[in-house]
């Protein structure tokens, strides 16, 4: 299971984020502690503290989605 990490400090990050995972057929879930959100929900995401680095865990085996998924949520990432 593939995981990324990402960092959403602004309004404008969590809307982007929302938009660009929205495209995707397959359940993508972010996590951060003991909390599990769908990462296409903004509410859900805005209940989060964005201050941490958050966890995103996509539900597929596809290769090809998982890269483009990957290139849309680069300037997210957090080494």
């Amino acid at each position: 299971m593939k995981e990324i990490k990402v960092k959403l400090t602004t309004i404008e990050n969590v809307k982007n984020f929302v938009e660009k995972t929205s495209k995707y057929p397959f359940e993508i879930d972010v996590i951060s502690g003991r909390y599990l959100i769908d990462a296409k929900s903004i509410m859900g995401l805005f209940s989060l503290n964005l201050e941490n680095i958050l966890t995103v865990i996509p539900h597929t085996n596809d290769e090809e989605n998982l890269k483009k998924l990957e290139e849309d949520l680069k300037n997210f990432m957090v080494k």
